[in-house]
């Protein structure tokens, strides 16, 4: 368990395995639901999973929302790219800005949680169809990030080949 602790880097700890830890916490307080596990090495693969998620929601959902409500401002990502290899502490900065955006979405997940055990307790069809609700709208969720991690791939190639053919 510790080589595998020791292979997670600070991105993961910080922005998947402990927003993970601190959803499973809260939502036994906010719904009822009882997410910790007793077994640590199962428990660990879960919280990353359930801070994989809520990154994702980050990114997928908070993010848009804030740019369209103009709460934040991105530079483009080739100006990224090229400031990054000039400041190596930008990757820093990044990795702290996805941190927080992560704990907006926890917390909002949070909130989406508790909405949803009220509406289960009020409908029937909702409890007995949860999982496949749950199902539909992570297929989605991963989806949407596969297609966002492939444009970052492909602005990233974009970014070097217009590099190598201006040199």
């Amino acid at each position: 368990m510790k080589e595998l602790l020791d292979k997670l880097s600070s991105y993961n700890i910080f922005n998947y395995l402990f927003p993970g830890i601190v959803f499973c916490f809260l939502s036994k307080e906010v719904a009822g639901y009882q997410l910790l596990s007793s077994d640590i090495v199962t428990g660990v693969f879960f919280y990353y999973l359930m801070g994989l998620i809520i990154s994702r929601i980050g990114s997928i959902i908070i993010e848009p929302l804030f740019k369209k409500l103009t709460i934040v401002k991105f530079s483009t990502y080739s100006d990224f790219l090229n400031a990054a290899n000039k400041d190596p502490k930008i990757e820093l900065l990044s990795e702290n800005n996805n941190m927080f955006r992560t704990l907006i979405s926890l917390f909002f997940l949070l909130i989406v949680f508790k909405a949803f055990f009220i509406l289960e307790q009020g409908c029937p069809i909702v409890k007995n169809y949860r999982w496949l609700i749950i199902s539909m709208i992570l297929l989605v969720l991963f989806a949407l990030s596969y297609r966002k991690q492939t444009k970052y791939i492909v602005d990233r190639v974009n970014s070097i080949n217009i590099k190598e053919k201006n040199s």
